[in-house]
């Protein structure tokens, strides 16, 4: 009873970059809602421009869901993945904050699961991980696997910030840590969930990684991650190394 009563004090602004997401941003939302059923909650959804009618479909969402709890937050174009969570954050009215993706990739079925563990510990950030026991990857082949496990055990060898999965990006935080972890990052593109979390580490905030979750590769649409982001990660790996 004490919990229910603690979670309806909450509130939590669900964070959603967007590119090209029209045929996979409706089925979020709407799994969003069906998971949390009685949590105060807000979606932000930050479209950079994209070119497929994305914005179209959020617009018909709000119709159906309210502008209050669908806010639409777009920009005129690309301007990277971390900048997409500052610009998303100035619009957050929650105390707390969660980052998925839009592609289905992070599935909303975890979301009662981070914000129980949430609340048993106080942690200031709950991240999903993929490399414990009960999670996984679905929808890679091997060489894609690879490169990921490689680029987390390099960053936990060099940067040692206590969690197993530096590059996921299912989070929740508390807001007031966000808000200043994210004034100290540097990077825009996916090195920013890498500094994100080493910086949160650096400061001492209390991480609990102990949501293990199933990353599916996305359903519809092409993955934005290509040889540029990789050769990113690694400048930001060596920046972080000799920064924090």
């Amino acid at each position: 009873m004490e919990e229910q009563q603690q979670q309806k004090k909450n509130k939590y602004s669900i964070i959603v970059p967007t590119y090209n997401e029209c045929l996979n941003i409706a089925l979020l939302v709407y799994l969003v809602y069906k998971h949390l059923p009685d949590v105060d909650f807000e979606m932000i959804i930050v479209d950079d421009g994209s070119p497929d009618g994305t914005q179209d479909v959020v617009k018909k969402l709000q119709e159906v869901y309210g502008e209050d709890r669908i806010l639409l937050r777009a920009r005129p174009k690309k301007l990277g993945l971390g900048t997409a969570y500052v610009h998303g954050l100035k619009h957050a009215s929650g105390n707390f904050v969660v980052i998925m993706d839009a592609d289905l990739s992070h599935h909303p079925k975890y979301l009662p699961s981070f914000i129980k563990k949430q609340m048993e510990t106080g942690a200031s950030l709950i991240t999903g991980t993929r490399y414990v026991k009960g999670g996984g990857v679905h929808g890679w082949n091997l060489k894609r696997k690879l490169t990921s496990r490689g680029a987390n055990v390099l960053a936990q060898t060099l940067l040692w910030p206590g969690v197993s999965d530096l590059t996921g990006s299912f989070r929740l935080y508390k807001k007031s840590v966000l808000e200043d972890v994210i004034s100290t990052c540097v990077s825009k593109g996916y090195v920013f969930q890498m500094e994100i979390i080493v910086r949160a580490s650096r400061k001492g905030y209390h991480i609990e990684e102990v949501v293990p979750i199933t990353f599916v590769d996305r359903v519809y649409g092409s993955s934005k991650l290509g040889g540029s982001e990789i050769v990113e990660y690694l400048k930001g790996l060596v920046y972080l190394l000799v920064s924090t």
